[in-house]
């Protein structure tokens, strides 16, 4: 699957689980925070897209979702190995 298509798949799964993303530039790689009651992501929009691949797939590690389809764990697991 190309880089594009996994990270395509990575953002349309964070808004099922009721994320918002949001890609912004700064000093940080990103991750998860909470804004009062909205859940949120952020991302470095400078990061190459390994780097928001890398940081997408950790937060879904992270939150430990139920629903998590195969080709999301293949991702998960590839980011890990890398």
């Amino acid at each position: 699957m190309k880089k594009t298509a996994q990270l395509t798949l990575l953002e349309s799964f964070m808004k099922e689980l009721g994320y918002t993303l949001r890609y912004e530039k700064g000093n940080f790689l990103g991750g998860e925070c909470r804004l009062k009651e909205d859940k949120v992501v952020v991302i470095n929009k400078f990061l190459p897209l390994e780097g928001k691949i890398s940081t997408l797939a950790q937060v879904i590690s992270k939150i430990n979702p139920t629903s998590i389809s195969v080709e999301i764990l293949k991702i998960i697991d590839m980011t890990r190995l890398q």
